[in-house]
């Protein structure tokens, strides 16, 4: 039974030492103890250092009054003298004072009546140091030969009133740790509370959020300590998970309803031809129109995946030697056709040699993303440059895509990286032009994951100006401050004018 016991006790005291709260009680105790005892026992040294210094000091004044008084007294006025010193040795009894007048030999000449009877010849003392011995305090003088040979004057008190004061003290200093030694644990423990407070709102604030319920932050009291630290740090952690959720669910929702769309066209046409009773030609058209709403449906999957890889971080694993130069003039030849069919005029204004490491195919859709955004965005008559520029002094490359198409407006150009964001959807449909809202923003998730960034410019009815820049190094192998994309969609590491 009393094994049991003991197992449990042990058990108990284990589980109460994992609490932080008693731990830190524990050091808050142990501080506290080793404070006061240090404390206690510097305040008795240093009262004792002060009632032997005090001592000395008398000590030393007599000595010296004495050796003046034995210089100036003739050998007839010795016994006055001696008459003098036994009343000032009666009159300090309750001092244990006294006196001893020796001959250089060390034969006593005369001594007070409290003197020691013990001799005191074997006593080493240095002149005019103070030096205990047995219960005395004693100071000792040379002096020329006086009346009767004297030339060594010993002064001394009894050490019982300096003991009996000290006791005193000794007393006082054992009263008070005792009482620190009550009152430590108690100030630990309070100490402890105080602190565990903090963790124990911040545990239980903890312990309610959950990942469809981020609303509430952990508290910060404005102490600015490092719980406060702690706190604001995890709150910061919780703000940009519950951005970073909301964020999944808006591209959920959003995903949905763009595939809805081609979805709904491809049902209705197979529906429609389900129905029978059409021509060839009929049936054609509608297999046409289902390649067209299977192809839209297949290039919005394909960003979707794009931007997924991007998320994961799967093109700074996919690092290659990329000659981009050659996938910038390849971009803008296959784009020509198109924009002579519309009577645009589309140049390389300029194409350095570029060399950099990277995703290839990720590059190559950055490029044509942006060529074919001008292309589209231009009326008839206008121009798209393309311009890429070789920058030594940073070790990257730019890459400008200009054009005089219909621009963006103030309010939406900060909505351009934006996942499905479609600036003023009336004129783009005024010029027939149509897009998934996802081209711009797998730009700006490609350029961050290569440690590079991208800036937009525009001017309403007058065009857009997109501008790359691209580190020539490789990106996977360091992040680079500023140029992560720990938040896909967002505007982190890049800029927009």
């Amino acid at each position: 039974m009393s094994s049991g016991d003991d197992r449990s006790t042990d058990g108990w005291l284990r589980r109460l030492w994992r609490t932080l709260r008693f731990r830190l009680a524990v050091w808050n105790a142990l501080v506290v103890v080793l404070t006061a005892g240090v404390t206690l026992l510097g305040l008795r040294q240093g009262v004792q250092w002060a009632l032997l210094h005090e001592m000395d000091q008398i000590l030393i004044e007599d000595v010296h009054e004495i050796a003046l008084a034995l210089e100036e007294t003739r050998p007839d006025d010795f016994g006055a003298l001696i008459d003098d010193l036994e009343r000032k040795a009666l009159g300090h009894k309750h001092h244990g004072w006294f006196v001893e007048l020796r001959t250089a030999k060390g034969d006593v000449v005369w001594s007070s009546i409290d003197a020691p009877v013990d001799p005191l010849s074997a006593v080493p003392v240095r002149e005019l140091t103070p030096r205990s011995t047995q219960n005395f305090r004693l100071v000792q003088r040379t002096v020329p030969v006086g009346p009767r040979q004297v030339s060594v004057i010993r002064v001394g008190a009894r050490l019982e009133l300096m003991q009996a004061d000290m006791a005193r003290v000794d007393q006082m200093v054992f009263i008070a740790a005792g009482g620190v030694l009550l009152l430590a644990p108690l100030c630990g423990y309070w100490l402890a509370s105080r602190a565990a407070r903090a963790v124990g709102e911040i545990i239980q604030t903890a312990s309610r959020l959950r990942p469809t319920h981020l609303d509430e932050r952990l508290p910060v009291r404005g102490t600015g300590d490092e719980l406060d630290q702690l706190a604001e740090t995890v709150n910061g952690l919780l703000d940009r998970i519950a951005a970073y959720l909301q964020q999944r669910r808006d591209f959920v929702a959003n995903s949905a309803h763009e595939l809805r769309t081609p979805l709904a066209a491809i049902r209705s046409s197979v529906e429609v031809a389900l129905s029978g009773g059409r021509s060839p030609e009929e049936y054609e058209d509608l297999l046409v129109d289902i390649i067209d709403q299977s192809g839209t449906l297949e290039t919005l999957v394909n960003q979707l995946l794009l931007l997924s890889e991007t998320e994961v971080d799967q093109l700074r694993k996919q690092g290659e030697p990329v000659a981009f130069d050659d996938v910038v003039t390849k971009a803008v030849e296959m784009f020509r056709g198109v924009a002579e069919s519309r009577h645009i005029d589309i140049t390389l204004s300029r194409c350095d040699d570029v060399n950099l490491v990277g995703n290839r195919t990720h590059l190559r859709q950055v490029v044509n993303n942006l060529v074919d955004n001008a292309v589209k965005y231009t009326l008839e008559g206008g121009h798209v440059d393309v311009e890429l520029v070789h920058l030594d002094c940073k070790q990257a490359a730019r890459l400008t895509v200009r054009d005089t198409g219909i621009g963006i407006s103030v309010d939406d150009l900060q909505h351009v990286f934006e996942r499905f964001f479609r600036a003023d959807r009336s004129r783009s449909r005024e010029h027939g032009i149509t897009g998934t809202g996802l081209g711009l923003c797998i730009c700006q998730a490609v350029a961050v994951a290569h440690g590079g960034t991208i800036t937009c410019e525009s001017q309403l009815d007058e065009g857009t100006c997109v501008t790359v820049t691209l580190p020539l190094k490789s990106a996977g192998t360091k992040d680079q401050p500023g140029h992560t994309a720990s938040m896909p969609g967002r505007l982190t590491g890049t800029t927009v004018s």
